[in-house]
This record gives structure tokens, sequence and C-alpha cells, in this order.
């Protein structure tokens, strides 16, 4: 029964070649529907504790530190703030893109959490840790992250 040993160590598992067809269906939740409903209006929502205050953007059903139920909804305004960016030169299939794109980890004062997304119409020069930014919705709406196309420089009349 050759290949067919259990390896002691994962280092000694033989490669698997070839394509494995998988069917999934991703849920968004009670707290993910609701959310995602908000960005069909243009808005951002977070799940507040109703004990210790604590606002989760994206939302969650239950607060990870008191664990009670988040009942409570708010809308979260900009700007929120670049914590760590990073340039792409290549697409997900590794093929070069035409363009360079910026992928920021995002958070907002008074939330736990953040949004991971594109930024745009950022100058090189002006790319930084703590940049205000806000988001640049879709003209149409379909309740999906790409209702969000990218976050930009905030304005100052903000």
């Amino acid at each position: 029964m050759a290949g067919l040993e259990k390896p002691s160590r994962w280092q000694d598992a033989p490669p698997l070649y070839g394509e494995q067809g998988v069917w999934h269906q991703y849920t968004y939740g009670i707290a993910g529907e609701k959310f995602f409903r908000s960005l069909m209006e243009g808005k951002l929502l977070a799940a507040t504790c109703p004990e210790c205050g604590r606002r989760y953007l994206p939302p969650q059903m239950y607060c990870a530190d008191c664990f009670r139920r988040t009942e409570e909804w708010e809308e979260v305004k900009p700007p929120g703030v670049v914590q760590s960016f990073t340039i792409l030169h290549r697409d997900l299939d590794d093929a070069p893109l035409a363009e360079p794109q910026v992928v920021a980890f995002i958070s907002f004062p008074g939330t736990c959490g953040g949004i991971i997304h594109l930024l745009g119409e950022v100058p090189r020069d002006e790319l930084c840790i703590g940049l205000l930014v806000e988001p640049v919705f879709a003209d149409e709406r379909k309740g999906r992250w790409q209702d969000i196309r990218y976050f930009r420089p905030a304005r100052s009349s903000q």
C-alpha cells in the first residue's frame, strides 16, 4: 500500500496534484446582514455592547469582553484612520496589475476592529500611517463590500 501510509511529520506528507471543486455559500448572519444593508444606504454601522459600551466595526453579535449580546446599533461617521497599508503589484492569480493597488487596514475612533479595503485618490508621497480617510460609495449598491469602491483622503469640510 505504498502512498497510503500515514506520515509521522507533516513535512513527509506527499503533495497532492489536481483540482478539487468546492461549492461554498456564505451567509452574513444577523449582524452582517444589518451591516451590509446599511452599506446600501451609504452608512457604516457598528454594534455596541450595552454592558461595557464597546463598539464593534464590523459589527458582531456578542461582546468579546463581557459576552453580552450587542443589541444597539449606531452609525460610524468618517474619518477613519489608516493603521497599516501595503502596495499590491500582482493580483490573486499572480498576474501583474495594470496599476498598483493600495490596500489598508482602517480603524475608526471609538470602535474595536476595522476594515481592510482599497485606498484611492492618494498621491504616493502622501500615503502614510495615520492618514484620515473616508469611504467612496458605489453608485449602485447591492449590500456587499464592493458597495465601498475605496477610501480616499478625508475632505477637510467634515
